[in-house]
């Protein structure tokens, strides 16, 4: 489900412990937040494109996602690129953060383009499909948008996602001796389960027999 195992990447120790935050703020963000996702597993292991990842496993299936799902989401894909901001002291920008912008951008913008979740905008879908909604030059492609209400849904996708990035902040602000022990454990074993994180942020020590490594 998560892909397969890239053995032969060697990461450098630096990378590997950015990635350690890095999902580590996803997970514990997933954990936190008021409508989230179940936590499957996470890992530091190398799988298809990612350096490391969180799987999140929905109880039973789901065909459509309320206002607080969207926006919980939104702060978890941010909950990364927080995350390895302040493992970095906040003097540096977090590097492993694209695809994590790059999706939070699109939910944010189906939210104000597609679904409605905009007061400013109202009930109204604009432009044929999300990818083709976007910023600036793009907008300009559809003659049914002014360039008045290409800025404001600009100004609405910022503000969601500049509100999932705050969010994530207080939350992992708030969890901070939690978010070292999770990236530490991660460091140690790579692999966490759902279980484990759940141990883990409960203070408790996990503990493993030979198969489970």
């Amino acid at each position: 489900m998560m892909g397969a195992e890239r053995k032969s990447m060697v990461m450098s120790e630096d990378e590997k412990r950015l990635t350690a935050y890095h999902e580590a703020g996803h997970a514990i963000v997933g954990m936190k937040v008021p409508a989230g996702i179940p936590v499957h597993k996470v890992t530091i292991v190398p799988r298809g494109r990612a350096l490391g990842m969180v799987k999140f496993l929905p109880e039973g299936d789901r065909y459509s996602m309320k206002f607080i799902e969207y926006t919980s989401q939104l702060t978890v894909a941010m909950g990364g690129r927080v995350a390895e901001e302040m493992h970095l002291f906040e003097d540096s920008k977090a590097i492993f953060a694209s695809g994590d912008i790059q999706q939070a951008t699109q939910m944010a913008r189906a939210m104000v383009t597609r679904l409605g979740y905009s007061d400013e905008l109202g009930t109204v879908m604009y432009g044929d499909n999300q990818e083709e909604v976007f910023l600036g030059m793009q907008m300009q492609r559809h003659q049914n948008v002014s360039e008045a209400t290409a800025q404001k849904i600009d100004a609405e996708v910022r503000r969601l996602v500049a509100q999932g990035y705050a969010d994530a902040r207080k939350i992992l602000t708030e969890n901070r001796d939690v978010l070292e022990h999770v990236a530490q454990t991660l460091l140690e074993y790579e692999t966490l389960t759902g279980e484990e994180l759940k141990l883990i942020m409960r203070g408790e020590k996990i503990t493993r027999t030979g198969d489970d490594e």
